[in-house]
Order: structure tokens, then sequence, then C-alpha cells
């Protein structure tokens, strides 16, 4: 008999394991999700993308705004379930409803633990020029990702790649390695091994300031911030008053003056070495190419990017 199920998620991330679940046949009794939000302009109401998923395939979905009420609590303990299976939920999960399934709740967090704990891992990693990431799948306790794991796996992380590619390769491990841990908790063989807890780092939300690309670092680190932005919140630098985002970027070893265009393509001076620009945004327009970008706007060698 398969495990009876809660799930809890949010963003496209969230989506894989939802898919792995109903594809292996588990019993999902409760699907829960963030609350609608209203858009930046505050025009329209934007639903989560689990809620879209679960209204395209007529599954039920519960969004309640907090889970710390007598009415979340009685529906969760009511549904019985084995087990609460939690992927990027975003909103906190009270100490009395984490006692209430059998064998507890289990997260993917998208890190190998115990680095990079917290709101942005994927990000971070990169950011921080990370060899490697991971997926680890943990059981939830009361303090910040410090349960106890089950199962890890390894991805080596490709400079090349952004934090979205990144974040969806990650998100079908995820769910591939969750199906496994069930399976294993289903037939008793679960091991779940505490963490070193005093080898924890911890990956903090993206503050605003570090949106602004810093030239007076080598090509590599802000090959970095731009691929850990993209596709929220983007990094970006100023030309002529006017703010762009730059989406993609290769290294290149040409050298001169940090934040000057050193070429006609959009090649930009760092600390050490360059990077070329390959995608960028203008205020208010879509993405281009730069070679696009720059038949509207020209930006010519030796300008100066602040």
């Amino acid at each position: 008999m398969s495990l009876k199920i809660v799930f809890m998620g949010t963003p496209e991330f969230s989506i894989p394991t939802l898919e792995a679940l109903i594809n292996n046949k588990f019993e999902i009794l409760g699907i829960y999700t963030q609350s609608p939000k209203k858009s930046k302009r505050g025009q329209k109401i934007n639903v989560s993308p689990v809620q879209k998923f679960c209204e395209k395939n007529n599954l039920p979905v519960r969004n309640p705004e907090d889970l710390n009420n007598n009415e979340e609590y009685n529906f969760i303990k009511n549904l019985s379930a084995d087990i609460a299976v939690v992927v990027a939920y975003g909103k906190l999960i009270p100490k009395n409803i984490l006692k209430i399934t059998k064998h507890g709740f289990i997260n993917i967090h998208a890190s190998l633990l115990p680095k990079w704990r917290g709101a942005a891992p994927i990000q971070r990693a990169i950011m921080n020029g990370d060899k490697k990431t991971g997926v680890s799948i943990m059981r939830i306790e009361e303090k910040l990702d410090c349960g106890p794991v089950i199962a890890s796996r390894e991805l080596e992380l490709d400079t090349s790649k952004t934090y979205g590619e990144t974040e969806k390769k990650l998100s079908e491990i995820g769910a591939n390695l969750l199906i496994e841990s069930l399976k294993k908790i289903e037939s008793g063989n679960a091991k779940f091994v505490e963490q070193i807890h005093s080898e924890a780092t911890y990956a903090k939300k993206i503050n605003k300031k570090e949106t602004k690309i810093n030239w007076n670092l080598n090509a590599d680190q802000v090959i970095a911030q731009i691929h850990g932005l993209n596709p929220n919140p983007g990094a970006w630098f100023e030309f002529e008053k006017e703010r762009m985002k730059v989406w993609k970027a290769k290294k290149l070893l040409a050298n001169g003056r940090s934040g000057t265009v050193i070429e006609e393509n959009l090649t930009v001076a760092c600390k050490s070495n360059s990077i070329q620009i390959l995608e960028i945004q203008r205020e208010g327009k879509n993405k281009q190419l730069t070679q696009d970008f720059l038949l509207g706007k020209k930006i010519s060698k030796g300008s100066i990017l602040t």
C-alpha cells in the first residue's frame, strides 16, 4: 500500500515532484500552495505555478494565508496522512503541525546540506563560484534546514548556466531522489543522518544592493553574479542614466580599465580579464541578443559603464 501524502509547494521548482508523486501512484490527500499575489502594479492577481497546475489537472488545492490556526491544523490532522512532502512552499510550518503525520514532514532542499541552508541556495552557490551543488532530502525540524538527511545527490556547476537553468535541472534531480526516499520510508529501510551543524553555511535572500554589477571584480565573479541572478532579480549597470540588465555573458581574456567597453561587441573589462555581454535588456524593453541591441542603442568602444 502506497504512502498517503500531503504536498506543499509553490513555484515552478515544486511541479516536477508533484508530477512524480502522481506518476508513481502515491495517494495525495491534500495539496497546499501559497495564496495568490497581486502583481507589482496591483492590476492582476497571480496564482502560484502549483495552483495553476492543480487547476489544469482538476486537483483540489488549498492556499491559506498561514497554517498557524485551528482550521488548518484540524484539516491536516483529519487527513490521517503518512507523510508530508514540502518543496519550496515558502511559508513557516508550525511546530504542532510538523508532528501530525506518521513519518513527519520531509523537504527537498536545493543544496548539499549543511552547506547553504536558507532561502537562496542555488543563487548563492553560483555567485560564490562553487564547483558543485546538489539536492538534499531532509526531515523538517523546527530550526531552519537543520533536520537529518535521508539522501543527497551532487550536480557539477557549469559557469555558462544560469540560476534558472540550474534550478530546473535540480528540480528534476530532486523529484527522482524524493521518490527513491519515499520508497525507502515505505519499506522501512530509511536511514536519516544528522547534519554536521558546525559546517553549516547560510544562503540569505538576495539583497537589492547585490544586483548592481561591480566591474572591480574579476571576470569569473562578474559572470557568476550575472548568471546567479538570472532570471530573478537580474544584474544591472547604468549607461547614460539608463539602467540595463545583463542576462548572459561569457569570459574573455582581454584586459582594460574596469567598467570600460574595450570592443564594439560590448566586451567590458573587469578587474582581471573581461566579459562579453551576450544578452541584455533596456528598461521597459524586452531582452535582446547583444547584436540586436546594438542596432538600436550604441555603446561604443571606450564607453564607461557604472
